[in-house]
């Protein structure tokens, strides 16, 4: 007759620690998220501030069956401008270890944003040039002046941006 087996196996990787004590010696699954409010202080960020306020403003003001080319290049550049704002506030640039241009991606972004601006305010100003008196004129001559304003907003932030981006790469170089 033989004697039963006992088979003992050892992990040496795993911690003998408490469940709760694991916990904290991992970490969270967000401990890479950092918020990073001083960016909204500098140029840059007051300036994404600037255009997501005045792109509130132009979405408002324009009526979407009058000047649909403005209110969709609002829209869009909100929307995009918003995405920035998140990655800049959480730090996701310096998060993400990928080997993504980021300045120059946003360049490349904010260069078309401002052009499309510009377009569009001189659209909806062309739209708006012989309808003196009708519904809703007021509001759109409004959103096109506020869409100049944007236009030199978007226009300031791909200086900036341009800057930056022969800054680094004369140092690459």
């Amino acid at each position: 007759m033989m004697a039963p087996e006992t088979v003992v196996t050892v992990d040496h990787n795993k911690p003998n620690a408490p469940p709760q004590q694991q916990q904290q010696q991992q970490g969270n699954a967000l401990d890479w998220l950092k918020f990073n409010i001083d960016y909204f202080k500098t140029p840059p960020g007051l300036l994404k501030i600037v255009e997501l306020i005045l792109g509130i403003l132009c979405m408002a003001l324009a009526s979407p069956w009058f000047s649909t080319w403005f209110v969709f290049v609002a829209v869009t550049c909100f929307i995009t401008t918003l995405m920035w704002s998140f990655v800049y506030l959480l730090s996701i640039r310096e998060a993400l270890k990928i080997p993504i241009n980021w300045v120059l991606s946003e360049l490349i972004g904010t260069g078309i944003q401002a052009l499309l601006y510009l377009i569009a305010f001189i659209v909806l100003f062309a739209a708006t040039a012989g309808g003196y008196g009708w519904h809703g004129y007021g509001a759109n001559v409004a959103a096109a002046v506020f869409g100049i304003f944007n236009t030199a907003a978007y226009a300031a932030s791909a200086f900036i941006l341009f800057k930056e981006h022969k800054s680094s790469v004369g140092v690459a170089a």
